[in-house]
């Protein structure tokens, strides 16, 4: 995103917001009630929602019970939130006379109405909202930037918003992320030429279908920090993980590439790239239950690269993203301009400098199985004659 010259807000909130989670057996149920009431979550309409919500909640309430028993009975994703809050606040604390970061998740405590009255009692001059979701969605970033607008709408909050709608290719949360990965692969390599899985949480093919940019932008992350790698020929392939009930989802799944490095005899390194918090999708299916998978499918070393979490260089990559949003009175993404090709105009919030968008996106990617690809907005990916090597088979 490139710095403008405005002046500076006697007082800035920036509001960082994530998914949430239980904190409390207790909460699990009404937790997951939340979720499935979303209309951007389950696409029914009502009442069919409101029953389907309730029928799905009652199904999982057990199962999930058992996930969260596993780290303590609630979800880490709060403190750790809060963590990255306390440190974004110091990293931008130039920005304003007076600075505050306010925290909200989507489905439990602090609940975006709580967040709003507090905001409106800080009384900012300009609000920055920040997701800690690197990809855009309209399951995650997109629901949560609606329900803060209405909320704001209602509780008569006028301050003007700038919003960062995604950052899948930042240098801050790129470096981060491969440094992570650059330790551990040096680890792996001890055991054989190792595979890099770069795993994301997975959505529902019709989701993508109906225009959702999210796996494009998994994609260009992917991509990215393979470049940022720099390692020739390295083994790597882009997957979805924490897949549930019978609908399609987009893939391949982490699980199934754990299986095939097995089969293959080669160490895997996990490199999460769409959370950059701990919390179950890292600290149980990964660690526990994939871990799992790999003992029994004789995967000769499995390793997982922590998130970006209060990195350093990440939460100075985020300042650097609120420090370019301040003034823009509307959407941007990492390049300020629209990451998205046209065919996701429906979805992408950012409208801004469309035409100029896309060649700025980098129209040379590496797709999710190590080939060079020429990218074109609104047709397929097409292999360019120039293939990079791959030990990928």
């Amino acid at each position: 995103m490139t710095r403008k010259s405005v002046s500076k807000p006697r007082k800035l909130a920036v509001v960082v917001f994530n998914l949430g989670g239980p904190d409390s057996p207790e909460a699990i149920r009404p937790f997951l009630l939340n979720l499935f009431s979303d209309p951007a979550i389950l696409r029914i309409p009502n009442p069919l929602r409101w029953i389907a919500a309730r029928v799905i909640t009652a199904r999982r309430t057990a199962t999930t019970l058992g996930i969260y028993e596993k780290v303590g009975g609630g979800s880490t994703i709060l403190p750790a939130t809060i963590q990255q809050a306390e440190a974004l606040k110091q990293e931008i604390r130039e920005t304003a006379e007076q600075v505050e970061v306010f925290v909200f998740m989507r489905y439990w405590h602090p609940f975006v109405k709580d967040t709003v009255s507090r905001i409106v009692r800080f009384d900012p001059g300009r609000i920055v909202l920040l997701p800690l979701y690197p990809q855009f969605s309209t399951t995650t970033t997109g629901t949560s930037i609606k329900a803060f607008r209405e909320e704001a709408r209602k509780q008569g909050l006028a301050a003007p918003q700038d919003v960062v709608c995604c950052y899948p290719a930042h240098h801050g949360f790129l470096n981060a992320t491969a440094t992570n990965i650059r330790k551990l692969l040096d680890e792996a390599r001890q055991h054989g030429p190792p595979r890099l899985l770069l795993s994301a949480h997975a959505l529902p093919q019709r989701t993508i279908n109906a225009g959702d940019p999210y796996q494009w932008q998994v994609e260009l992350t992917s991509a990215a920090i393979v470049e940022t790698l720099g390692i020739t020929g390295l083994d790597w392939v882009t997957c979805y993980q924490s897949r549930v009930g019978p609908v399609q989802w987009i893939g391949p799944s982490t699980e199934d590439e754990v299986r095939r490095a097995g089969a293959d005899g080669r160490p895997v390194v996990v490199a999460p790239i769409a959370f950059v918090s701990e919390h179950v999708e890292t600290l149980v299916e990964i660690d526990m239950e994939l871990r799992h998978v790999a003992d029994e499918t004789g995967v000769p070393f499995f390793t997982r690269c922590p998130t970006v979490a209060v990195d350093c260089g990440f939460i100075r990559g985020l300042g650097d993203l609120v420090r370019a949003a301040i003034g823009n009175a509307g959407v941007a993404s990492d390049i300020g301009a629209r990451r998205c090709p046209m065919r996701f105009g429906g979805t992408c919030p950012n409208t801004k400098h469309v035409d100029s968008a896309v060649p700025r996106c980098g129209t040379a990617l590496l797709s999710s199985r190590g080939d060079r690809v020429q990218v074109q907005e609104g047709a397929k990916a097409k292999r360019k004659p120039e293939a990079v090597d791959s030990t990928r088979p």
